[in-house]
């Protein structure tokens, strides 16, 4: 059977109508003592509004860099990042961060974990619990609400990371390598309870993540970066029906074209 796999041209428009994120010409360049390291050159991707997007790409090719400046964390040295035609240039509650460490606060309850942030929105304390009830019950968390972070496990705490972020109904959603501390199986379910999500809420999701696998089994597009300074090199458009069979051909292809993007 052929592989369902193409590769698109960048700066492509996908099926969807209009442009959320538009990447033009990004760089990013960081002072080393005495000279300069260019992380990030000359990027250019546009994301649509709920498109599922993996960025892969060997260590060291700015992927986190990448997810850093597009939360408005770092500042670009050059070029434009745009969220709805604005340039984006600080921290905002539209756009939601998960990490690989689930950074949780270590003194407080799962509950209080997830509430943390709408403490800022006004909210009645009734408004408050009851939002955090729904996303716990949501991640399969609500028996767990007044257990501590080191009285759970690691995929139990990164359902609290998600469902603190996703409580506060972020547009888009960034992704740093999330899952890549876990098990292969609690990953899997991972992976399963995020596309679930995603696909009740319509989130923008920008996935990093260092496997190819996991890349296919999640996007509806893969940009492959280079490595040192950081460029997209490829995408790829993904056309597999959900939920994607791992042991199907056209997933052995995909993933298997991936491994020659990322060796060229």
């Amino acid at each position: 059977m052929k592989t369902r796999a193409k590769v698109i041209p960048l700066l492509k428009r996908t099926s969807r109508d209009r442009v959320l994120f538009e990447i033009n010409g990004l760089r990013k360049v960081f002072a080393v003592g005495d000279s300069f390291l260019t992380v990030l050159d000359d990027v250019h991707f546009q994301v649509s509004p709920g498109e599922f997007i993996c960025v892969i790409g060997r260590s060291g090719c700015g992927k986190s860099t990448l997810l850093k400046v597009l939360a408005g964390f770092l500042p670009p040295s050059s070029g434009k990042v745009l969220l709805n035609g604005h340039c984006v240039t600080r921290p905002s509650p539209d756009r939601g961060m998960v990490f690989q460490e689930d950074a949780l606060f270590p003194w407080l309850t799962v509950r209080e974990n997830v509430a943390f942030g709408l403490h800022v929105k006004g909210l009645s304390r009734k408004e408050t619990h009851a939002r955090v009830d729904e996303f716990l019950s949501l991640v399969g968390l609500s028996e767990f609400h007044d257990y501590l972070p080191r009285e759970i496990s690691g995929g139990m705490k990164q359902r609290v990371a998600l469902a603190r972020v996703l409580v506060l109904q972020p547009e888009v959603l960034l992704m740093d390598e999330p899952f890549a501390a876990l098990d292969a199986q609690t990953r899997e379910e991972m992976q399963s309870l995020l596309l679930a999500l995603w696909q009740r809420f319509h989130h923008t999701i920008i996935f990093v993540t260092h496997d190819v696998t996991e890349a296919v089994a999640l996007a509806d597009r893969v940009l492959v970066m280079s490595k040192a300074p950081g460029r997209i090199q490829q995408e790829l458009q993904v056309d597999l029906p959900r939920p994607r069979r791992r042991d199907r051909q056209e997933f052995t292809d995909l993933t298997t074209g991936l491994y020659a993007a990322l060796s060229s």
